[in-house]
C-alpha cells in the first residue's frame, strides 16, 4: 500500500526545527534591535549635549557680569534671547538631585549697574533633563589670566577670564558609563583685570 503524506512524527520534528530556528532568529534579532536603539538613544543624547552646551555657550560668551560662581551653578548677567532690551540674571544650577541642569532666567528693568531684576518675570528652564552628576568634575570650572584654574571659593569674579563646561549624560543600555562634553568658554564682553 502507497501512502502518501507526512507521519505525525515527521510533521512535529519539521515543526520542532523551525520553532529552534525561530527563536534562535528572534535572540539574534532581539539583541540587534535593542543594542541599535541604545546607540541610536546614545546618538540622541550626544546631539542633544552638543546644541545645548552650544546654547550655554553663547550665552555665557556673552556675559557682562558675573554674580555668582561656584562649581554646580552659575549666575551671570547676559542676554538669553536675543530679542530682549537688557541682560537678564541667568542662573544655571543643578536640581536638588544633581540629575537635571535647570537655568532660572529672570530680566532686568535696564541693564546693570542702575537696572533691578524683575522678580515676577522669572522663568525656570530644564536645560538637560538627564544629566549624569560628577562629584570630581562638577558643572562648570573656572580660569583666570594664563587658563589657570581659580579654585573655589573664587573671592572676586571679575578674575574670571573664561569659563570651563561639563556637560554629562549617561549612556543609554549600560549601567555607571557616560558622555560628556566639555567646553572651555571665553567671555568676551569682561576686560581682564590684572
Amino acid at each position: 500500500m502507497n501512502q502518501k503524506g507526512f507521519t505525525l512524527i515527521e510533521l512535529m520534528v519539521v515543526i520542532l526545527v523551525i520553532g529552534v530556528l525561530f527563536a534562535t532568529f528572534g535572540v539574534f534579532f532581539n539583541n540587534t534591535l535593542i543594542s541599535f536603539l541604545d546607540q541610536q538613544q546614545n546618538s540622541i543624547e550626544l546631539t542633544n549635549l552638543q546644541v545645548e552646551s552650544t546654547r550655554i555657550g553663547n550665552v555665557i560668551r556673552g556675559a557682562t557680569g558675573i554674580v555668582n560662581a561656584s562649581p554646580d551653578s552659575l549666575t551671570l548677567y547676559s542676554y538669553f534671547n536675543l530679542s530682549d532690551p537688557y541682560v537678564s540674571e541667568v542662573t544655571y544650577y543643578l536640581n536638588s538631585q544633581k540629575n537635571q541642569l535647570l537655568a532660572s532666567v529672570t530680566p532686568m528693568s535696564a541693564n546693570p549697574p542702575i537696572g533691578q531684576p524683575i522678580t515676577s518675570e522669572t522663568k525656570q528652564y530644564v536645560i538637560i533633563s538627564k544629566y549624569d552628576y560628577s562629584s570630581s568634575k562638577g558643572l562648570f570650572t573656572y580660569y583666570g589670566l594664563g587658563q589657570n584654574i581659580l579654585y573655589p571659593p573664587i573671592t572676586d569674579n571679575n578674575l574670571i577670564i573664561s569659563v570651563g563646561i561639563n556637560l554629562i549624560s549617561p549612556v543609554a543600555g549600560f549601567n555607571n558609563k557616560s558622555q560628556s562634553l566639555n567646553l572651555i568658554i571665553s567671555l568676551r564682553n569682561r576686560s581682564i583685570v590684572q
